[in-house]
């Protein structure tokens, strides 16, 4: 069974209080879970926070939530806390809790993943079709084997096409951009967090490359839908809700 679990801290440095913002009559933190329970891969949605303001938010419109510790320092920690008081799950969902238009047929993409036996984690590719999207080092881009697996996630425009000026490397090469939607499986989630940070995490700050530095493989699937995370109180204008 898979559980679908969505870390929200209070205490963000660029958007304080972000999961409670308000969006068109519905905060943050209540228009992800919405989106993320008509995904019907999910057996159940959790809400893992470290406020009380969000626990007590997400118990009053209906939604289920659990207290986690304040000390975690990534949102794959907040889940693989909330996993062990839930071991009938096989497979963990992290779903951003910072995207309220979040499309349900990402988180079942995803989930799809895990029909396969030998999938350790899985996330979610895009396709990169401008040259913005390719040079834009808070969108990191995927290198890709012939399994459909991650083998190196990178802010710089990987790999680099020798001979050619920049602005025509996607003539000559099909570049890959991460959406940012975890699974795992449950015990895989439980060896992950005890890893040390790595050598090519600190270079990157990409918490993923201290996976495969340490052997875990990471299945891809491609995805055409994207949406857009809430960073800044400006993020918020660029949203539209029904």
């Amino acid at each position: 069974m898979l559980l679908g679990i969505i870390p929200a801290r209070y205490a963000s440095s660029r958007f304080p209080g972000k999961p409670l913002v308000d969006i068109a009559g519905k905060s943050m933190i209540q228009r992800v879970y919405e989106q993320a329970k008509k995904c019907i891969d999910l057996a159940e949605v959790i809400v893992a926070t470290d406020d009380t303001r969000i626990y007590d938010h997400v118990l009053n419109f209906g939604g289920v939530a659990v207290m986690t510790s304040a000390d975690h320092q990534s949102g794959t920690d907040r889940c693989a806390e909330v996993a062990l008081q839930h071991p009938q799950y096989n497979v963990i969902i992290n779903i951003q809790g910072d995207e309220p238009y979040i499309d349900p047929e990402q988180i079942s993409k995803l989930a799809h993943c895990f029909n396969d036996a030998g999938t350790q984690i899985a996330t979610l590719v895009k396709k990169v079709h401008t040259l913005e999207e390719l040079l834009n080092v808070n969108s990191p881009k995927v290198v890709i084997n012939k399994l459909s697996e991650a083998i190196y996630f990178s802010r710089s425009p990987l790999p680099h096409i020798r001979g050619q000026e920049q602005q025509n490397w996607l003539d000559y090469y099909t570049y890959f951009k991460h959406i940012g939607i975890y699974g795992y499986r449950a015990d895989v989630l439980q060896q992950i967090t005890k890893l040390p940070i790595s050598s090519l995490e600190k270079a990157e700050s990409l918490e993923q490359l201290r996976w495969i530095e340490n052997g875990y493989r990471i299945k891809v699937a491609e995805t055409e839908l994207e949406t857009h995370a809430v960073d800044t109180p400006d993020d918020l204008e660029k949203l539209i809700f029904d």
